[in-house]
């Protein structure tokens, strides 16, 4: 027999949706920046933004690390009946967050919202009447899925990795699981699939075959290709980088590393890159330099914004808190010609001691406002010329003369020695100028209004 959770509310402290009032509010619970409707260039700032909400950190996760069991206030997660009836409490008390807090969007693995069986035909039972569940709650809130995904890192057969495993069973497994997974989301209207190789790596070189796994990673890359046109599935398929953690070595390493691995393959005409604030920090990346590989390259898809602690080598996962970093994301995102299918979606939990659940509404209600402001200066930026003029202008020589006849090939070695023992050529360099280009963005960060 079915329990019907519908009626049970998990978010009673929250008794009205969040609104905007506006950066004059003290308002807690309301947006001081994310106005949905607002009008930023040619596009609302809903449309620019598409805001998801990670089902796994936010619905199931109890804040538990490596170092100690979970302190979060989650009801949803209590109790030892049905692993379904469980699932399904999860899944209210999640549309019932999504939907008070406005967010259009969310995402989700495949064993976040169902169980996994003792069979695999059991967990896609499982998988197939959630998404029933699923399907009937986004129909009611408007709620609509930006992507799903398959866990293949979590489980013990896949300690060895899912698509470079050694086990060519294993492989079987998992791109039986993705399958499914697939389908489910394009039934659920899904905007995107991503990939994520949480052990698609290894953890030392003295057992492993690089050359192989890559070329196994490869055809699982095209296996997922020509399912997703096999059902006319008409989502973007995503690779998601990470340099390490779990593993030693990520094959999926930074946005530079994959976009090599795509066109080395010939994938890069089919999958893009979803990219995490949190991942590039681990990369020793700055996030707006991730942002910027992918865009130069036309393969920039969809974003994980969160933010990484520096002095902390692994995922902390927090709330992006920074104006100023994420309006340099922003700037490299509309440069691009924004998200397209692609979103903003929070792969962001709580700190331990947040353990109420109305933490779930700041945290939230802070990283919109942060990304919102950010859109408003990193569109005034790109609107004034800000930093593109200041690009066009130092480069301007290679345009002609000289620098075209360069890069058209139309000088040799020989040609510049001979011109350079003719004429004397200036050596002084030109001011980078990066101190006042720094205070000009922070200049439209802070009259953003």
């Amino acid at each position: 027999m079915t329990t019907d959770f519908s009626s049970q509310e998990f978010f009673a402290d929250v008794t009205e949706p969040i609104r905007y009032e506006g950066p004059d509010s003290d308002n807690p619970l309301a947006f001081r920046w994310y106005d949905a409707d607002r009008m930023v260039g040619e596009r609302t700032m809903a449309d620019h933004l598409r805001f998801a909400v990670a089902y796994w950190h936010s619905f199931a996760s109890d804040g538990s690390d490596q170092f100690g069991v979970g302190t979060w206030d989650r009801p949803w997660l209590s109790g030892d009946g049905d692993p379904m009836d469980a699932a399904r409490r999860k899944m209210t008390a999640a549309f019932e967050f999504f939907e008070k807090l406005g967010a259009p969007y969310f995402c989700f693995h495949d064993l976040d919202i169902a169980p996994e069986g003792t069979t695999f035909a059991e967990t896609c039972s499982n998988l197939d009447a959630m998404a029933d569940e699923a399907e009937a709650h986004m129909e009611r809130t408007g709620v609509k899925l930006l992507w799903g995904t398959a866990n293949l890192f979590s489980m013990p057969r896949f300690a060895a990795g899912a698509a470079t495993n050694p086990d060519p069973e294993l492989f079987a497994r998992a791109a039986a699981q993705v399958k499914h997974c697939m389908d489910v989301t394009h039934r659920l209207g899904g905007e995107n699939y991503v990939l994520w190789g949480g052990r698609e790596g290894y953890d030392t070189i003295l057992n492993t075959d690089m050359a192989r796994e890559l070329d196994q990673l490869a055809r699982f890359l095209h296996m997922v290709v020509d399912h997703k046109h096999s059902i006319g599935f008409d989502g973007t398929i995503l690779i998601e980088p990470k340099p390490h953690e779990p593993t030693k070595h990520q094959y999926d390493h930074d946005s530079q590393t994959i976009i090599g691995f795509l066109r080395k393959y010939d994938l890069a005409d089919e999958v893009k890159l979803n990219i995490e604030v949190n991942h590039a920090t681990l990369a020793g990346h700055d996030f707006v330099h991730e942002i910027a590989v992918a865009v130069d390259e036309g393969m920039l898809g969809s974003v994980d914004a969160n933010r990484g602690d520096p002095r902390l080598g692994w995922d902390t996962d927090q709330f992006p808190n920074s104006v100023d970093e994420m309006a340099l994301a922003m700037h490299e995102i509309l440069r691009g010609g924004g998200l397209g299918t692609g979103g903003l979606n929070f792969d962001a939990k709580l700190r331990r001691q947040s353990v109420d659940r109305t933490d779930l509404f700041h945290a939230h209600i802070g990283g919109m406002d942060v990304m919102a402001r950010a859109l408003l200066a990193a569109h005034a930026m790109l609107a004034d010329g800000a930093l593109t003029g200041a690009k066009a202008r130092r480069y301007a020589a290679w345009d002609g003369g000289l620098g075209r006849e360069i890069m058209a090939g139309a000088k040799s070695l020989s040609d510049l020695h001979d011109l350079t023992m003719r004429e004397q050529l200036p050596e002084a360099p030109v001011s980078g100028g990066q101190e006042a280009l720094e205070n000009l963005v922070n200049r439209y960060v802070e009259r953003v209004r």
